[in-house]
């Protein structure tokens, strides 16, 4: 998915911070809500991270400025500036489509990328969780390194959208917060009907929704951000959605493929809400009817 060079980006909409920068403040346990909604893209129970709560407590904050991601251009040059430019197209996305949905708007209060490590509301994040929202402090964290590993480890076909959609899945989750579902769903489940996995499965189709109004989706210029997808990109952003499938992580590790351990559904489910999303958008992604 290709920016529009002349869209205006908006920076402050992301922060980066250097490597192993911990955020200051309160420790306490972590919250097994937080830990289940974490983005459980690599299909990793990180429910075992309940002891590792607190650290960080006292240190600052050192942040990389993203005030060179101002344009599409940027955005298309750089992986920094492709998340900020996700933030600002799917910020905007979201404000005029979340009424339709019921529900009042805000953004989240931080979109993060980080390297290796650091400290969340829900507890010390790592490269290892992969990409997660954290509803505490209603966060997305990203350590961007994770997009070469969803390319060598799991074998995804790569390209821009691919990568936007994994924000964009995240973002899914944000909408889901404003929505009240983490109050109201049983996260602790798992199986192929389970609420974990219609969760996820509702954030793929809010991504393809988002997916598929985001070339109409303009700046503060009236400029569109995107350009229309291409056949090309459609098929990478599936690919992606595919290989992150609990049966293929399943069958990856070397495990047999047990729909009742799923908690993300299987690459057939994430494919097929993803398309859905894309085709008849946010209002079609009740995973949670039927």
């Amino acid at each position: 998915m290709t920016f529009n060079d002349s869209s205006k980006l908006d920076p402050s909409k992301v922060s980066r911070r250097k490597r192993g920068a911990l955020i200051g403040g309160g420790g306490g346990a972590l919250v097994v809500v937080g830990l289940l909604v974490l983005s459980q893209l690599l299909g990793v129970d990180l429910t075992g991270l309940a002891g590792q709560a607190g650290g960080g407590q006292g240190q600052s904050v050192e942040e990389e400025s993203l005030d060179r991601c101002t344009t599409g251009a940027a955005a298309n040059s750089e992986t920094d500036c492709l998340m900020v430019g996700a933030a600002s197209s799917l910020d905007t996305y979201w404000a005029a489509e979340a009424p339709a949905l019921g529900l009042t708007y805000r953004s989240p209060a931080d979109f993060v990328l980080f390297d290796q490590s650091t400290s969340t509301g829900c507890g010390q994040g790592s490269a290892a969780t992969g990409p997660f929202y954290c509803p505490p402090d209603e966060t997305i964290y990203v350590d961007t390194s994770f997009f070469d590993e969803l390319r060598t480890r799991f074998g995804a076909s790569g390209g821009s959208l691919s990568q936007l959609y994994v924000v964009a899945h995240e973002w899914g989750h944000h909408i889901q917060q404003l929505a009240g579902l983490n109050e109201t769903t049983d996260r602790s489940g798992t199986g192929a009907d389970s609420d974990s996995v219609r969760i996820e499965l509702q954030a793929d189709c809010y991504a393809g929704a988002w997916a598929g109004s985001a070339s109409t989706v303009k700046d503060e210029n009236g400029v569109t951000f995107l350009d229309p997808l291409s056949g090309e990109q459609i098929a990478d952003a599936l690919n992606a959605a595919s290989v992150i499938g609990d049966d293929r992580i399943q069958q990856q590790s070397g495990q047999q493929v047990n729909p009742e351990t799923w908690t993300h559904g299987s690459s057939e489910q994430r494919q097929q809400w993803f398309q859905t999303g894309l085709e008849s958008g946010a209002q079609a992604c009740d995973t949670f009817a039927g």
